[in-house]
């Protein structure tokens, strides 16, 4: 359009051609303008999980054929989903009524001032509706800042250990009275095996790799450590991360080695768990499914505790994943959008639905005494894991929303591979000898967040 005027400004004599491209060019322009209006018949709905679009479609035409909400749910890629939804929110256009947002996508959609978050505010609507102290109150952290809340959590997410009951039996090892880290590095440093006889093992007590950053960042939440503190200010390089991280790395490599690496969602990770290569894994409520579903041939075979321990009498648990439901500033109706919000993420039907199908148990604690959450699970040796789940639930630890943790786990994760190089290159598998390199390299890392967010002009760090 704007060579369009160029041409048009020089004078040039004007071919029919021209005038058919800009009928053409003015024609689309008038119908972009009006396409959103005149097809819109009710609410769009963006959602990045194909588990959930296909829970809410059906919940869809139901209320459509009823007469009531009429609800059009899309699915985006999760990487498709922020870029559109960020491109909507800056250029102020209408793309989505109600959109959930998963954890990684936050830091970019929480970017910049609070009040210039694209999402509409839905603190003073939980507590004049009572609905905050409905759900379980950790849930709302990963969608808060600076105590606003922006988003209806969807889940709770708590971080069981999930082991092969069968190799632990043969093993002749308790694994269920190994309360703590310790006990279970001490005990299960006996599944350190080589069955081929070439002089490596071909099993580990427990499936983590410094590139598991999940998991990791899992270990530390449940340690009592973390990336932010409750202001958003960087607490990387904490005492407690330190001592952690040092840990974690005599368990990664050197002669007390008790860690395979087994990734999730990988054809080579799972022919590994089916070889019995790792004995151990972190698994949150969500990941229940995803294993029963690629690695059905594990039947029977598997059973999850509590996590042991940091500490003697500490937390059993930690927290991985998250998704929320939000709604867009841009919304024409957020009155209604926030009715359609409350009845999917409040609907008993759906809560039943979400753990049958995904195995995620529901943030809201009114449904915990359900019985669907009491029903033997035949993948786990008939345990009752939605049970075993929500007795961990109101301990999983607090998330903090930044806008900058992306770059914070970056530098994690810089952290813990450069740790476990300078262990091997030192050969000290000491984690207290480590201890005092782990913080050098965190205290790096973490003038490396501050001074990205000192260049923020959005923000206005408050020093620990």
């Amino acid at each position: 359009m704007i060579r369009l005027r160029q041409y048009l400004r020089s004078g040039s004599p004007i071919s029919p051609g021209v005038v058919v491209i800009a009928g053409l060019m003015l024609a689309s322009a008038a119908w972009v303008a009006v396409r959103p209006v005149a097809q819109r018949d009710g609410l769009s709905f963006w959602v990045f999980a194909r588990t959930h679009y296909q829970m809410y479609v059906p919940v869809a035409d139901r209320w459509r054929e009823a007469g009531g909400h009429r609800l059009d749910v899309a699915l985006l890629s999760a990487d498709a989903l922020p870029r559109r939804l960020i491109a909507s929110m800056h250029a102020g256009t209408h793309m989505a009524d109600l959109v959930e947002i998963e954890r990684s996508m936050a830091s970019q959609v929480f970017s910049g001032p609070i009040d210039g978050i694209g999402l509409i505010d839905l603190t003073d609507r939980l507590h004049a509706e009572g609905l905050y102290d409905r759900f379980n109150e950790p849930s709302f952290a990963p969608w808060t800042v600076s105590g606003r809340v922006f988003g209806l959590p969807h889940d709770v997410h708590p971080v069981l250990l999930c082991y092969r009951a069968d190799l632990v039996e043969e093993a002749g090892i308790d694994i269920t009275s190994l309360t703590t880290w310790a006990s279970f590095k001490e005990a299960m440093r006996a599944m350190v095996v080589d069955l081929d006889g070439d002089g490596r093992p071909d099993r580990y007590p427990l499936s983590l790799s410094e590139t598991h950053l999940d998991q990791i960042e899992a270990l530390l939440l449940q340690a009592g450590g973390g990336l932010f503190d409750i202001d958003g200010v960087p607490t990387l390089a904490s005492d407690v991360n330190a001592a952690t991280l040092a840990e974690i790395t005599t368990w990664l490599t050197g002669p007390g080695r008790i860690a395979g690496d087994a990734p999730e969602f990988s054809a080579s990770g799972n022919r590994l768990r089916l070889e019995g290569y790792v004995v151990c894994s972190l698994m949150s409520d969500w990941l229940t499914s995803v294993w029963e579903s690629d690695l059905p041939q594990l039947e029977g075979k598997l059973r999850l505790m509590p996590l042991p321990a940091w500490e003697p009498g500490g937390r059993r648990t930690s927290v991985w994943g998250g998704t929320m439901i939000g709604i867009p500033k841009t919304t024409p109706d957020p009155e209604q959008a926030w009715a359609v919000a409350k009845e999917l993420y409040l609907s008993e039907p759906l809560a039943r639905e979400l753990y049958e199908r995904a195995g995620i148990i529901s943030p809201v604690r009114a449904l915990w005494d359900r019985g669907w959450y009491a029903a033997p699970r035949a993948y786990f040796g008939g345990q009752r894991t939605g049970r075993l789940y929500l007795e961990q639930a109101p301990d999983v630890p607090r998330r903090v929303s930044s806008p900058f943790d992306t770059i914070a786990k970056a530098g994690l994760q810089d952290v813990v591979i450069q740790l476990k190089r300078h262990a091997e290159e030192t050969g000290v598998y000491d984690a207290a000898a480590l201890q005092p390199v782990a913080k050098q390299l965190l205290e790096a890392a973490e003038a490396r967040v501050r001074w990205h967010m000192n260049r923020n002009v959005f923000v206005r760090e408050r020093s620990p």
